[in-house]
């Protein structure tokens, strides 16, 4: 099943999809993010729930992004972190040997959807000692739909936390580090948005129009 946006069950390896128009990606985002403050708990989130974190830095996406646990692969957060490196791959679609590994050790990885499933590449970044991967669609102008990470077929295993980020958040991530010429961005997640005030949720603003 797909959220918010809608969509459905993939293992990865397919292109991204498109979400609806613009008002009803901004209202669906209103709407789940209201259901979250009501009915999410502070810890040990749950399969086909919401997770949230924040970049802290660079300053210009100091926003809090929305990403989608994998449905039956991966850890949780048992722990939170207030301050982490999230380091884009080199390559980015993570398939194999990592250029940048040794950055992604005790850190966590932003990886491109694409080129092998996402088990395989949570287990290239679990395997180069991160302790999470966050993977974008490449379908960079996707802005509200939802892929549900899926197990592919060879019955492997991974214990890292996996996450599915919409396109346009990891685009505008990975184009704002490339601007400022740094490896990664300082993050904080996951973080309880039922602590913040609505009207302080610093969210994209690019997923509004």
């Amino acid at each position: 099943m797909g959220r918010r946006g809608g969509g459905g069950a993939a293992n990865g390896s397919g292109a991204g999809a498109k979400g609806a128009g613009p008002g009803a990606a901004m209202l669906r985002r209103s709407l789940w993010l209201c259901l979250c403050l009501c009915s999410c708990p502070a810890r040990g989130l749950r399969i086909h729930e919401y997770l949230y974190f924040q970049v802290l830095s660079p300053g210009d996406i100091r926003y809090i992004f929305t990403a989608t646990p994998a449905k039956d692969f991966g850890g949780v957060f048992n722990t939170r972190y207030d301050q982490i490196h999230l380091v884009p791959a080199d390559p980015p679609e993570a398939c194999g040997e990592l250029n940048n590994g040794v950055f992604i050790q005790d850190q966590i990885a932003l990886v491109e959807r694409g080129g092998c499933s996402f088990l395989s590449k949570t287990r290239v970044i679990q395997e180069h000692g991160g302790r999470a991967v966050i993977i974008a669609d490449n379908a960079y102008d996707n802005d509200s739909f939802y892929i549900e990470m899926i197990q592919d077929s060879t019955r492997r295993t991974a214990d890292i936390p996996a996450l599915f980020l919409l396109g346009r958040d990891g685009y505008m991530i990975r184009r704002s580090l490339e601007q400022h010429g740094l490896p990664w961005a300082v993050i904080s997640i996951p973080v309880n948005v039922t602590s913040i005030p609505t009207y302080e949720m610093m969210q994209p603003p690019w997923t509004f129009w």
